[in-house]
């Protein structure tokens, strides 16, 4: 068996994501058809694309929640195609998803504190009292500063508002210190002042880490991406800059619209 990694570009680069020839079929329906992606370490890689062509499925591959009928996944060194969502997530990437997963009945310090113990080490010990754990509370507390909801650290969960909410997942996200972050329409139902400060929040919480997000608001994708993959009958026809992808023909075709091409709006 041939244990060298197929996702090197030579003997010292390595993805920190890559696809390689993924395939997905739902009985005899085909959703994602022979998806090839790289993403480098730190970059913030954008994917659109139209309802229903497999950008929610190519999440779902990606964070173990569907096996692929082919291909390979690789995260850095570690190919995960085939792996359980917990395994992957223990070799470093998280991801949120469409719809709010909280606590609802915990505190915004308790969600975050659940998310922090099991990557402090922690397991299923029942002689520890939470409060005693200092490296724990700590790390919570610097992750509710992070996330600018220090100020709501004893509010419970379901009575924060929406985007609170989806600050407080980012946070849970990213508690466990993982590398790589999937997000999946962060900012869907937000306002305009609402999606302008999240922007800047992921921006800043996902510095130096590897984000890969589905977005339909094309303020967001231009405003936040190093690069867009289009995604199209589950197919990446376009894989650029912002720029490129803007001025791409055949992307403004199935999905931008002249408007966006030259950046006015309906």
């Amino acid at each position: 068996m041939n244990l060298t990694p197929p996702h090197t570009v030579d003997q010292t680069t390595v993805w920190a994501l890559e696809l390689k020839a993924v395939r997905k079929q739902f009985g005899k329906t085909e959703i994602i058809r022979g998806i090839d992606l790289q993403v480098r370490q730190g970059e913030r890689v954008a994917v659109i694309g139209p309802n229903g062509a497999g950008k929610s499925t190519l999440f779902n591959l990606i964070s173990g929640r569907f096996a692929p009928s082919s291909g390979e996944i690789w995260l850095r060194e570690h190919r995960i195609d085939g792996k359980t969502p917990y395994q992957i997530n223990r070799l470093g990437l998280s991801r949120s998803f469409q719809i709010t997963n909280i606590f609802p009945k915990l505190s915004v310090f308790e969600n975050l504190r659940c998310a922090v113990l099991w990557s402090l080490g922690y397991r299923y010990t029942f002689w520890k009292f939470l409060a005693n754990l200092d490296d724990a509370n700590d790390r919570t507390e610097a992750l509710l500063e992070s996330i600018r909801l220090d100020k709501r650290r004893d509010v419970l969960a379901m009575n924060l508002t929406y985007a609170e909410q989806r600050a407080l997942e980012i946070g849970i996200t990213i508690a466990g210190g993982a590398d790589v972050i999937l997000l999946d329409e962060p900012t869907a139902g937000m306002s305009r002042s609402e999606t302008s400060r999240f922007v800047a929040l992921i921006r800043e919480v996902t510095q130096d880490k590897t984000l890969l997000t589905v977005e339909h608001d094309m303020g967001v994708v231009f405003g936040l991406a190093d690069r867009i993959a289009v995604v199209v009958y589950g197919e990446v026809i376009a894989f650029d800059t912002p720029e490129n992808v803007r001025a791409n023909p055949r992307v403004q075709e199935a999905y931008l619209g002249a408007s966006h091409a030259t950046g006015t709006e309906h």
